[in-house]
């Protein structure tokens, strides 16, 4: 077992490594300028996103889309993701990771517009979308679409599944002294509960829960933030300085050159905010919306708030707390800046790990489940929906290192057939936005 999660990690290294990220922000850059940097229409798409009125054909609403991708992607990421970069990377892989964010809306927008272009209604009267069926009826390559539905539905079991389980009960054990078994039973209880009612179900609770926990957490760590506010001038000047010249050795902390704050930010930015990834869209598609733009400019704010403003929030109480210079990583980074105050900070730290990381189990059993009715049909549904509950209870009682290796790379491999439809079909993004949005038409409807 030992042999095989080296092996995993090895090649979780290379899938990870220069190429795809030259290959995500340089999709990232491609777009932002193909679109005459569509990060201008941010006021306006968070306007269209707090609407919950029906408009067009799709099964939820802009907000309940929106919600729900939030779900997924605001999970661990946003909060030991970020320590590991800081760790890694230095203080300067926080502007590195904000810069992906703002960049990666661009991408987040040209998924989501050709997921709601090229999906479908199933006999049973629900929208079914994603880069699967963008693959196979926008570039008629249907055996990238299997592959991209394989690849989603297994990564889903891992990254969205049992590895967030095992974090909570691990949480919940350590602060509380709660058996993990007690702890899986009842998040299997609830995960139950939500999803066995499908994409309706899963939007209602993430439309509740989803804007209480951001607003929770983002609020918990300004208030840090303000309580040390005498050393945040210099932590800003160190964040913007160093993504540019690296950190030199401080305390128990190695340093990090330019090359590290690069790697990290925009590596721990990429798997935070899933732009390019292709799981967002799979619940744009199910949208209501008048057409494609209206919920792509929707889907893109998904990355604003999850980079721009969560990820960034965290680097910030990170790097202020000082706990970077004595050599800690990862959770151990995280626990001791937010501990330094009594009270509020193992407060924030520990709801917002917990709504976290129940929202993205969430948010990914639909993205699983709809990969497996690509492949299988919708007989696979119900099944796979129990199966998805029980895999949370095996996660919450077994540490699973491989698991999430194994998921890693099957996330970095979603990726590139993705990136390829978008960049294949760029032209196709560019059309609609034409059509619109710069023709002012974004009232107009797509059947009209």
């Amino acid at each position: 077992m030992q042999t095989l999660e080296t092996v995993l990690q090895q090649i979780s290294d290379v899938v990870w490594g220069w190429p795809m990220i030259i290959l995500l922000v340089g999709t990232h850059i491609f777009l932002t300028i193909r679109l005459r940097f569509i990060q201008r229409y941010l006021g306006t798409a968070i306007r269209l996103s707090f609407r919950r009125t029906t408009e067009g054909a799709g099964d939820v609403s802009h907000f309940g889309a929106l919600t729900t991708a939030l779900a997924a992607t605001i999970g661990t990421g946003n909060i030991v993701g970020v320590a590991t970069a800081v760790a890694a990377g230095g203080p300067g892989a926080v502007l590195w990771m904000w810069l992906t964010g703002v960049f990666g809306v661009a991408t987040k927008y040209g998924e989501a517009i050709l997921s709601v272009k090229y999906r479908i209604t199933t006999p049973q009267g629900l929208m079914a979308g994603g880069p699967m069926y963008v693959l196979e009826r926008g570039m008629k390559k249907r055996w990238l679409g299997l592959t991209f539905a394989a690849l989603t539905a297994v990564s889903a079991f891992g990254i969205g599944n049992m590895v967030q389980a095992n974090s909570i009960s691990a949480m919940v054990q350590e602060s509380f002294g709660i058996t993990p078994w007690l702890t899986g039973i009842v998040m299997t209880i609830l995960t139950a509960i939500v999803i066995v009612g499908g994409i309706k179900s899963i939007a209602s609770v993430c439309e509740r829960l989803v804007p209480f926990m951001a607003v929770f957490y983002v609020l918990g760590s300004v208030i840090l933030l303000a309580m040390n506010y005498q050393t945040l001038p210099h932590t800003l000047w160190l964040i913007v300085s160093t993504a540019f010249t690296g950190q030199a050795m401080v305390g128990g902390f190695l340093g990090a050159g330019m090359k590290e704050a690069i790697r990290y930010g925009v590596a721990r930015g990429l798997f935070s905010n899933e732009s390019g990834l292709g799981s967002a869209p799979i619940v744009a598609a199910a949208a209501q919306t008048k057409n494609p733009v209206r919920q792509a400019l929707v889907s893109s704010t998904g990355t604003f708030w999850d980079t721009v403003v969560v990820c960034a929030v965290t680097g910030l109480v990170l790097v202020n707390s000082g706990e970077w210079v004595n050599g800690l990583r990862g959770a151990a980074l995280t626990n001791a800046a937010f501990t330094d105050l009594p009270i509020i900070g193992p407060t924030v730290l520990a709801v917002g790990l917990l709504t976290f990381v129940f929202s993205t189990i969430l948010g990914w059993s639909y993205y699983g489940e709809k990969a497996a009715e690509y492949l299988f049909g919708s007989r696979v549904i119900l099944p796979y929906r129990w199966l998805w509950v029980a895999a949370v209870m095996v996660g919450s009682v077994l540490s699973l290192p491989v698991v999430w290796s194994f998921a890693d790379i099957t996330n970095a491999l979603m990726a590139l057939p993705n990136l390829i439809s978008l960049l294949v079909l760029s032209g196709v993004i560019v059309a609609e936005t034409r059509e619109y949005l710069w023709n002012n038409n974004l009232d107009k409807s797509a059947e009209g």
